[in-house]
């Protein structure tokens, strides 16, 4: 099972157990959850629907900040003596992936598929 969830202006495709890297989190506590935009289960399922997914949540355990590679930034002015330099490394928060729930559509189903056993045994 996997899920697509948007965090910082970007869209990450996780799974349970993954270490991933995200923009930082400032109010992060030790754990962080998400509304996922996709989930795919191992069947080959896909849910897509908003209505779903608002009861869908991704768990993330936060593990600690880290910085990223420096960006040189240099302008240049042609025949001005105009000379610029600036550097510029991005925080990054470190998480893992602890689990992806679908919330109530695995109990429905549960019930869907107890009421056909019933059905099926009268």
């Amino acid at each position: 099972m996997y899920a697509i969830i948007k965090t910082g202006g970007k869209q990450l495709k996780v799974s349970e157990g993954d270490v991933v890297s995200v923009e930082r989190l400032k109010d992060a506590k030790k754990t962080v959850t998400f509304t996922p935009i996709f989930v795919s289960d191992d069947d080959g399922n896909v849910i897509t629907d908003p209505k779903t997914l608002k009861a869908a949540k991704v768990k993330a355990n936060v593990l600690g900040e880290e910085r990223g590679q420096k960006l040189d930034i240099f302008k240049y002015k042609n025949k001005t003596g105009y000379r610029r330099r600036m550097g510029h490394r991005q925080t990054y928060t470190s998480l893992e992936v602890t689990g992806i729930s679908l919330g109530a559509k695995k109990p429905a189903k549960a019930k869907a598929e107890k009421a056909a056993a019933t059905s099926e045994e009268a």
